[in-house]
């Protein structure tokens, strides 16, 4: 819920970042604006800060390791809008942002000007898209691998062997094998390293 303050409307907005000195300043720019009142979290406790400090709007940075939360029960969304910045050509991060059921999304590389314009349009339930990443939404859908697969490959990226991946999911190796076999042609790749390359590259880890 909005609050007031000196019969105005405020819009209280909780941005979720890992890097505190990226928190702060991003904060004290937008508390420039008369109508935000921005707090900070890192992803550690933002579903935490999130439950108590019920914002309106839940600010996110889609490149930082903690947003792999968004979508699942530890993501400081569930009181909130979501708004994400993300980073063009990465259409991983965007396919992710939209099962969330995110709201806004921004390029991290837009001018800042235009940040509060798209914290309003997500607080008042409008959908907010950065025309800059229009080409990227296209490419959001053609994530090629299924869930497992990218279980198997964020494993994989984490430094685990077959035999290990295989008994953090419950498989037989030959399972694994077959389906790294399967990212590795999904992905174009030359091998599991390279298929990892490409995944991290658009975002999909």
């Amino acid at each position: 819920m909005h609050g007031v303050l000196g019969g105005a409307i405020v819009i209280r907005v909780l941005f979720v970042h890992d890097t505190c000195l990226l928190r702060s300043a991003l904060a004290a720019l937008l508390d420039r604006e008369n109508d935000l009142d921005v707090m900070t979290a890192p992803w550690r406790t933002a579903a935490h800060s999130a439950r108590s400090l019920r914002p309106d709007v839940c600010m996110v940075d889609a490149d930082c390791p903690g947003s792999a939360a968004l979508g699942t029960p530890a993501a400081p969304t569930e009181l909130s809008a979501l708004l994400v910045l993300a980073s063009a050509s990465k259409p991983g991060l965007l396919r992710r942002a939209s099962r969330a059921r995110a709201m806004g999304y921004v390029n991290k590389d837009a001018p800042a000007e235009g940040l509060p314009r798209a914290i309003r349009h997500v607080a008042a339930g409008k959908r907010f898209v950065d025309n800059s990443l229009g080409f990227d939404f296209l490419q959001a859908a053609d994530l090629p691998l299924t869930p497992r697969e990218l279980s198997v490959l964020s494993l994989a990226a984490e430094g685990a062997s077959v035999a290990e991946i295989a008994s953090h999911l419950h498989l037989s190796n030959g399972t694994v094998r077959n389906y790294m076999a399967a990212i590795t042609r999904k992905t174009g790749a030359r091998n599991r390293v390279d298929a990892i390359r490409i995944s991290q590259g658009a975002g999909w880890l």
